[in-house]
């Protein structure tokens, strides 16, 4: 599919016309923060000679070099209906191969502490999003194998972080009303919950492209611990850092 620009993205670029965004205004790996300014965030303190390529919904999208290769980054906003919306767009109209999600997570395992980073290798859910797939059956939303041993690889030898990786859980809901929802998703071996890896993996499945959740806990749902808006921000780089050489790689 080549129709672009699409409803979500139509910004002005370096090859645009008419305030439309091109398939060439957007690399072909594309990491997905869930909040738009992260994603400026990381154009800013990390890519060279960024552009914005959209802002429909002030959902910005930016393109840049990262160590020479094109790299983009946009937002996926929050949940499952969003990120499937947004990577849709993107793996089918703009030709991009991988997404790298990287975002922040609740932890579950009791061996998780904040700031630990988590790789997601597959992702529970409660949503309904699969059923439009009519599927025979129960699907498995799965990251793409070599995107996660990249990363992996990347994580302990060139940042010395010992990612946990296993399967995470993303809800369509924030507030739970059920007290012992928690230990529920603990008891079946979820390391963290989070709101959108679940839509990113099936949506990657079905345009036969590739897709990762690098995710930080930034609060621990059993413990109660959390931090605070700068500890987040800090917090943050190692995830960065490791989804961005992952996709340098994939480039």
């Amino acid at each position: 599919m080549t129709n672009t620009p699409t409803p979500h993205n139509a910004a002005a670029g370096p090859t645009s016309a008419a305030n439309s965004a091109q398939a060439g205004d957007i690399a072909k790996a594309v990491l997905m923060p869930g909040d738009p300014l992260r994603a400026k965030y990381v154009a800013e303190t990390f890519l060279t000679d960024a552009f914005c390529f959209n802002t429909v919904r002030n959902m910005l999208g930016f393109t840049g070099a990262y160590k020479g290769k094109r790299l983009s980054v946009m937002g996926s906003g929050m949940g499952i209906p969003s990120i499937g919306l947004y990577t849709y767009e993107l793996y089918h109209f703009y030709q991009v191969e991988s997404v790298i999600r990287i975002g922040s997570a609740g932890g579950l395992a009791p061996e998780l502490k904040l700031r630990d980073v988590v790789i997601a290798m597959s992702a529970g859910t409660d949503s309904h999003f699969a059923d439009h797939y009519d599927f025979p059956g129960i699907l498995a939303p799965t990251a793409d194998f070599s995107l996660l041993r990249d990363a992996v690889s990347v994580a302990e030898e060139k940042k010395g972080v010992a990612p946990a990786v296993g399967p995470v859980f993303s809800s369509d809901v924030f507030y739970h009303t059920r007290p012992d929802i928690y230990q529920a998703y603990r008891q079946m071996g979820l390391l963290a919950l989070e709101m959108e890896t679940a839509g990113l993996y099936l949506t990657a499945a079905r345009a036969g492209k590739k897709a990762l959740s690098v995710l930080t806990i930034t609060d621990h749902l059993l413990t109660g611990e959390g931090l605070d808006a700068r500890e987040r921000q800090e917090t943050l780089r190692d995830m960065i850092e490791i989804a961005l050489d992952t996709a340098w790689r994939a480039l």
